[in-house]
């Protein structure tokens, strides 16, 4: 192994997030073939032991030299001898360092980077909440000498303090020669710390370069923001779904998701780059070789959801190097790795201007890419809607759907409710495609399930002060609970508390949490809910009053008039009611099969090989019907001619011929596996392993690792 690499080029290794540095989910590896991936069976399942009824993994783990890197329910770090599942050690992120035990909160990671500087130089860089931590890969025992003991806090950085706002790692950062490269989840809301692509040193934690995704005076892109003092306040524009890395030319490719607010743009107007762009950087300095934007001015949260793939194409009777992006709303951009320019046309076409919510400013036109073929439904009528369910049911969402905007793209939020389909999780979503350099065929799997986005007036500081003050000198908390609920979490639980998509109900919650435990749970935050820095005592007591129900309790509320006077920016007169699915009265998604796909798309020619619906609904199943379902991870393809894949609903995982199609096997797991597969090989034998957290889409959850082989 090369020193300074991400760790491994052999082909029994599973080395970096998505199998490789340029992140195509492809495997040399041909002891299991067609012939022969019949005969699967689990060999070994590792339980972390720390799961609960919440509790989820969507880590792509690592294989290196015969030792397995995964991350638990709980963001301990442990290695596993990769052959038995036995576990070598555990590392956990809650353990006090140098006297100081951490908070810790309970966030997605989907896994870790690997850097080798030599035989004893074997070093583990992952995040658990806001800290991005950098453990010895033999003991498991931080590296005391990298960054504060051995961590950094990735608020910090980011050319604004932001120690109150929401910043962490999901997707690992990329291995470049002695720099660790990383992107962050930060906040959809207003209020939102700024993605900005950052630099370390592997051996000593400094910060290297950074990249403005908001760009600054004097740099590119900082005339798209109408706002000329845009890049002091606003947010978001992050690359939460990780990298690819061309790493003979020195070339990081980093999709962008949109800036805050996600569904009002009154206060950034104008295209917004970086956000919603793909990004060719100088890996070794940060410095812009190109970008290439894919919605303008986003208001449906089209966030690019994976890494663009680094893939060679034959058009016109040469070799093209490209890189192909695959996105939410369906489209495939072709792009030249070189120069970032389109390999077939992208026109740019009007798209609808009737915004009824005023202040915004719609972009006139979006890029719609030609050349390639769309995989996923992009439209939601009448005529498409499901008819498996009762008439009574049908004539239900056929009577809902004439009260909402639909029928095509880019069709701006609404107080009346706009249909976004494919919905908010996809299309593509964060598991990525795969892509098989000896055939040219990409392979993506797709959510097919509309969502609703329906905006609302929002508190304003002044309103909420009346409302919580003005009235009552003395403060009815249940009345301020209600206030700071809309504030704060309606976006997320929705305007009645009963969540939507993959956000819980909070009705009931007080038969899980006593007042003690939520207040605890909103200080440190969980999973894809972010710590409430911002609140002061007295309101994070007036908010578990109201979900608590204890609303008849009175108590003094101060609203601290110099906290609450936040930046401006961040007061919009616009918000969303949450992120709702439209589904039928039995649950299902309003819209016919399928819902979820898998497409085999051929990118020499431009056209889709083979589809086939991914997971099932039982009761569908039993009566002959394959429906799909919603999926979350991605697919692994190998030079034995398989394409496997877990994600979806129903936990199984999946074996296909990877040139026709054909299902050649199905394997049972303890929990639905929402994450992507790693294989590997030792001593041999050849092996695919999958994290098993459940968790998602209301499926139960679990704790464990699953590993195959052939008897």
């Amino acid at each position: 192994m090369s020193c300074g690499r991400s760790g491994g080029n052999h082909r029994d290794s599973w080395p970096a997030y998505g199998g490789s540095p340029a992140n195509i989910h492809y495997s040399a590896l041909t002891q299991i073939d067609t012939g022969n991936v019949g005969r699967l069976q689990r060999t070994w399942e590792y339980h972390t032991g720390d799961g609960d009824s919440m509790s989820q993994i969507q880590v792509n783990a690592l294989v290196i030299d015969g030792v397995l890197y995964g991350v638990s329910p709980r963001l301990k770090l442990f290695a596993l001898e990769a052959a038995t599942g036995k576990a070598r050690w555990v590392f956990d992120p809650a353990r006090p360092v140098n006297g100081d035990t951490p908070k810790i909160a309970i966030n997605a990671c989907r896994g870790v980077a690997y850097y080798r500087g030599g035989e004893q130089d074997q070093r583990l860089f992952y995040s658990a909440g806001p800290r991005l931590y950098c453990i010895d890969a033999l003991t498991g025992a931080p590296i005391l000498s990298w960054g504060d003991s051995g961590r950094i806090d990735l608020h910090h950085d980011l050319g604004r303090d932001v120690h109150q706002l929401f910043v962490t790692g999901t997707t690992p950062g990329i291995i470049y020669k002695d720099l660790l490269i990383v992107g962050d989840r930060v906040d959809e809301e207003a209020a939102a710390a700024p993605g900005h692509i950052r630099a370390y040193d592997v051996h000593t934690g400094k910060l290297r370069w950074i990249f403005h995704t908001i760009p600054y005076p004097g740099e590119e892109g900082y005339a798209s923001w109408d706002d000329t003092a845009a890049y002091q306040h606003l947010g978001g524009a992050n690359s939460w779904a990780g990298f690819s890395l061309d790493e003979e030319k020195g070339v990081l490719f980093a999709p962008v998701g949109s800036a805050s607010y996600d569904f009002y743009g009154g206060k950034r107007t104008g295209d917004d780059l970086f956000a919603n762009c793909i990004l060719a950087l100088d890996a070794a300095t940060g410095k812009r070789i190109w970008h290439f934007q894919t919605v303008h001015h986003d208001v449906w949260d089209r966030d690019l959801p994976t890494a663009p793939v680094p893939v060679t194409i034959q058009k016109d009777g040469r070799s093209v190097d490209a890189v192909v992006q695959v996105t939410k709303t369906g489209f495939i951009f072709l792009l030249d790795r070189a120069t970032g320019q389109p390999i077939y046309p992208v026109e740019e076409r009007p798209v609808p201007q009737d915004s009824s919510l005023p202040g915004e400013k719609l972009s006139p036109t979006q890029p719609f890419p030609t050349g390639m073929p769309v995989y996923a439904r992009q439209s939601l009528t009448e005529a498409d809607l499901n008819r498996l369910v009762p008439d009574s049911s049908y004539q239900d969402i056929r009577r809902r759907l004439a009260g909402y905007h639909t029928g095509r793209l880019f069709i701006p939020p609404s107080k009346a409710g706009t249909v976004i389909f494919p919905g908010f999780d996809g299309g593509a979503e964060w598991g990525g495609p795969a892509y098989d350099p000896g055939t040219g065929l990409l392979y993506v799997n797709a959510s097919e399930m509309p969502w609703v986005l329906t905006m609302v007036d929002a508190w304003t500081t002044e309103t909420a002060i009346a409302a919580i003050t003005g009235e009552f000198g003395v403060t009815d908390v249940g009345r301020a609970g209600r206030v700071l609920y809309e504030l704060n979490c309606m976006v997320c639980h929705g305007k009645d508390r009963k969540g939507g998509g993959n956000f819980p109900s909070l009705t009931g919650v007080a038969k899980k949490y006593n007042e003690a435990q939520f207040l605890t749970l909103i200080n440190s935050g969980r999973r894809m809910m972010p710590a409430f820095k911002q609140l002061s005592e007295a309101e994070k007591g007036a908010l578990a009053a109201y979900l608590l129900d204890e609303t008849r309790k009175k108590a003094e509320l101060f609203l601290d008039s110099g906290k609450v006077k936040e930046d401006p920016y961040f007061q919009l007169p616009f918000k969303a009611t949450g992120y709702n699915k439209f589904l039928t009265k039995e649950g299902y998604p309003a819209v016919a099969p399928p819902w979820g796909t898998l497409t085999a798309v051929d990118l020499n020619k431009g056209t889709i090989v083979w589809r086939d619906t991914l997971g099932d609904y039982p009761e569908f199943r039993a009566r002959g019907i394959h429906t799909g379902t919603e999926n979350y991870g991605g697919p692994v393809v190998t030079a034995g001619g398989v394409l496997f894949i877990a994600a979806t609903s129903d936990a199984k995982i999946r074996a296909y011929n990877k040139r026709t199609g054909q299902l050649l096997w199905e394997g049972d797991l303890p929990a639905a596996g929402f994450a992507t597969p790693s294989v590997y090989a030792v001593d041999g034998r050849q092996y695919v392993v999958i994290a098993c957290g459940g968790g998602k889409l209301h499926k139960p959850s679990g704790d464990s690792y699953v590993a195959f082989a052939l008897p």
